[in-house]
């Protein structure tokens, strides 16, 4: 079946009547704002943007923490 596990997908057309699966953007229109509302983000996990709100507190650092890489020896 592919990417989507309801009964909206069309067997002749294969294209999902919901959200416009194997399309590579997601089907929505403005006259329908509760089928919008159902679909929008925030509805599924939101993987990746739990955690940007985090990382942008913190200024998106990256890498190790100053003293993790142990004591510095710079003199040997």
């Amino acid at each position: 079946m592919g990417g989507v596990g309801r009964r909206a997908l069309h067997i002749q057309k294969h294209e999902c009547a919901a959200c416009g699966y194997p399309s590579a953007k997601t089907r929505k229109y403005n006259w329908s704002e509760k089928a919008k509302r159902r679909k929008t983000t925030g509805t599924g996990r939101c993987r990746y943007l739990k955690d940007v709100s985090r990382r942008f507190q913190n200024d998106f650092q990256t890498g190790t923490p100053k003293g993790a890489r142990g004591p510095s020896s710079k003199s040997e």
